[in-house]
């Protein structure tokens, strides 16, 4: 492909950025949706194949394509859209800042990675290939090149179904003629050596290929000879990483020895759990491991300082509050000289605290809010977390005040992305107001309902599902089973089917939520087409194209009838339109539909 090329009408090649067997990958841009992207570009069909082959291969990669789509979970590398161009198969992806591990080892060359660096490493891929292997996906090709540690520190596997294209393409003829399974020599497990067939565990024996280099510096059988690397997997134990760099931890070797079991069914059946507790064991036992310290709980916006309640309705007053310490640091003397029981308050009333220190922090409270909305999700994050020090301290940690704010706060950590910590805080908060308030009260059950958000964001659908379920129930008995809450259960819930695979039941559950919603909120609400394009999604995974074009078609109309044309509601409406016209081959109609989104977005653009 040539540098600024634009791909399917939408997709503008900006910069080369790798080139290997498989074909090239570009920096590009996404017209559409005016986003940054990369672009694989594998390689050009040739001519000389049969047409039959080529109709083989392309229905492969369509469906290896839809599969990689289909992964939802921080730990895999988003794949946007897919298609054929020019005789070019080429798959959109989330464009990933940051290296692979390949890339971080020949910047250290000879040295291997810091031992910190990969104890996280061993974390996190082993959770994403837990949610993978969950979904029935086997990567078949796991090698450092297709691990990527961005600059924030989150590890994604990368290119999840190119290798089992690559052997249809037929590039992996160059490592054996005998019809040898697709993989790299360094990282193939001994039964792909075999030619046997692989599943899931033969993953967990590349991934110990790869966490055994990067910890020693070499694979565990370099061997230089492509044939003696084969043997070696096949025939050979491996060195214990601990002869090659003794600083190793005891419980990081028997992790890496345990993934390079000969036998499949010698290697771990909970790898993510196996590296947790590997994790945890080793920060018991040494002091070696340099995390990040932890951002002080009570960090606030500079902007905060001296914040006051404003007005009563009953006039204008002002606490009697100390100057604020400039030394001090973000929390100085505006928190501490606020003592809850004594301020500005007569000795014979100091029982509790004072109404007007509690007027401060829902004042600082309502603040945190305001830069939710604003979309200052790392001052919101801070301000929230101090009110809920403030109020745990002066009302206890199960008050229902000082629950909202460490709501809130679980809420802004997952607007940020870390939803990890944004699920066990909405787990907390939800068993503290069950304990409080009862299980079936709304508050309970709106932390019960951020709580299935997080794990779907985290690619946990199954415990999701059941989570949604649960909840649902709990809405029908408490607020019956037309609430709107009761419905946005429902949608999870149907969401979480169809992240597992089960797209006729979410169909089913689509339809139904759709329907309730358009008698309670209108046809018209947005909800209600929220559940209407569900309903296509579904009818396009069961390859019910048609009907979900007409679908997809609806709702479009429906939003740009409400919200105009301009709307991004409208305007994601318009891209999933020209995509269920591209899956039924009429190209022509589909670009016409993404030029039109580009001119909208750019006279959007222009307007504001």
């Amino acid at each position: 492909m040539a540098e600024h090329a634009l791909i399917h009408g939408r997709y503008q090649l900006l910069e080369l950025i790798g080139r290997g067997g498989m074909g090239e990958v570009w920096r590009a841009r996404d017209e559409a949706l005016d986003r940054r992207v990369a672009v694989k570009c594998l390689k050009p069909l040739g001519t000389r194949q049969e047409e039959s082959f080529l109709r083989v291969l392309r229905e492969r990669f369509r469906r290896e394509a839809r599969v990689a789509a289909g992964l939802q979970h921080r730990g895999v590398t988003v794949v946007h859209d897919f298609g054929e161009s020019d005789g070019v198969l080429y798959l959109v992806m989330e464009l990933l800042d940051g290296r692979n591990l390949s890339e971080l080892l020949s910047a250290r060359r000879p040295e291997p990675l810091p031992v910190a660096e990969v104890a996280d490493v061993a974390d996190q891929v082993a959770a994403a290939l837990a949610y993978t292997h969950e979904q029935g996906i086997v990567h078949r090709d796991l090698k450092p090149a297709n691990v990527m540690r961005l600059a924030d520190g989150t590890v994604k596997i990368c290119d999840f179904g190119i290798a089992r294209l690559a052997h249809d393409i037929g590039l992996s003829a160059k490592l054996t003629s005998a019809g040898m399974a697709v993989g790299t020599p360094h990282y193939m497990s001994p039964e792909q050596i075999a030619g046997l067939t692989v599943d899931h565990r033969s993953d967990l024996y590349s991934f110990g290929c790869v966490l055994y280099e990067i910890a020693t510096g070499a694979p565990p059988f370099d061997l230089g000879d492509p044939w003696a690397i084969l043997l070696g997997h096949r025939d050979t134990p491996p060195e214990p990483p601990r002869v090659r760099r003794p600083e190793l931890p005891e419980e990081m070797e028997a992790f890496i020895l345990a993934l390079l079991a000969k036998d499949p069914e010698d290697r771990p059946r909970d790898p993510a759990a196996f590296a947790r507790e590997m994790v945890a064991a080793w920060r018991r036992d040494t002091t070696a491991l340099r995390m990040p310290a932890p951002r002080p709980p009570e960090r606030l916006p500079e902007w905060t300082r001296g914040m006051r309640a404003g007005s009563r309705a009953s006039g204008s007053w002002s606490l009697r509050l100390p100057p604020p310490d400039r030394s001090a640091g973000l929390t100085g003397q505006w928190t501490t000289g606020l003592a809850p029981a004594t301020l500005v308050r007569p000795p014979a009333e100091r029982r509790g605290p004072a109404p007007e220190y509690l007027a401060v922090l829902a004042s600082r409270h309502r603040a945190g809010l305001s830069l939710g909305r604003l979309g200052r999700w790392e001052e919101a994050c801070d301000v929230h977390r101090a009110v809920a020090a403030e109020r745990e301290r002066a009302l206890g940690e199960d008050h229902p005040d000082t629950l909202d704010s460490r709501y809130e706060t679980a809420y802004a950590l997952g607007r940020l992305g870390r939803w990890e910590e944004a699920l066990e805080g909405h787990r907390r908060v939800a068993e503290a107001r069950a304990g409080v308030l009862g299980a079936d009260h709304p508050a309970t059950l709106d932390a019960r309902y951020e709580t299935g958000i997080s794990l779907g964001r985290l690619g946990r659908p199954a415990e999701a599902l059941r989570l949604y379920t649960e909840l649902a129930e709990a809405r029908t008995r408490a607020q019956g089973p037309t609430h709107p809450e009761t419905l946005r259960a429902r949608h999870g819930r149907g969401i979480s089917l169809g992240r597992l695979g089960r797209w006729e039941e979410a169909l089913a559950e689509a339809r139904q939520v759709w329907g309730i919603r358009g008698q309670v909120l209108g046809p018209d609400h947005p909800d209600t087409l929220v559940s209407h394009r569900e309903i296509a999604v579904a009818l396009g995974w069961l390859g019910r194209w048609d009907a979900a074009l007409a679908e997809y078609r609806q709702v479009r109309q429906a939003r740009e009838r409400v919200l105009g044309p301009g709307h991004p509601d409208a305007l994601t409406s318009r891209n999933d339109e020209a995509h269920c016209l591209e899956q039924l081959g009429r190209s022509g109609e589909a670009v016409e539909l993404y030029r039109q989104v580009a001119t909208l977005r750019e006279r959007e653009g222009t307007e504001g």
